[in-house]
């Protein structure tokens, strides 16, 4: 692969994992892995103030994480691919594992 490629493979890379930086956007990649919903109903859900959930919503959006449907005047969102949650998923699991070889360090030198 030439190098402005791979520059440019790695900058695509980079993007979306910093569309996953906030635990916010988190809980609303998962949260519309369960369905559509419109701001209102992820601010209701998520309790989360309706201006923060639209500006994560724009990130996602342009980091190409969720998908828009315009219904009248109320714009849908959806989870963009699956994968998404099953990449989160993935991270999780290696946290978990993170945390317990950490919880037996900390035992060992009790």
């Amino acid at each position: 692969m030439n190098s402005t490629l791979e520059a440019e493979v790695l900058q695509l890379h980079a993007e979306i994992c910093a569309g996953l930086a906030d635990p916010n956007r988190i809980l609303i990649l998962y949260a519309l892995s369960q369905g559509t919903r419109n701001v209102t109903e992820l601010h209701t859900e998520l309790k989360m103030p309706q201006p923060l959930v639209s500006r994560h919503l724009k990130v996602l959006r342009e980091r190409g994480m969720v998908t828009t449907e315009r219904h009248g005047t109320v714009m849908i969102y959806s989870l963009a691919d699956q994968r998404l949650i099953q990449a989160l998923d993935l991270l999780r699991a290696v946290m978990h594992d993170n945390l317990a070889k950490r919880a037996e360090l900390m035992t060992a030198l009790s």
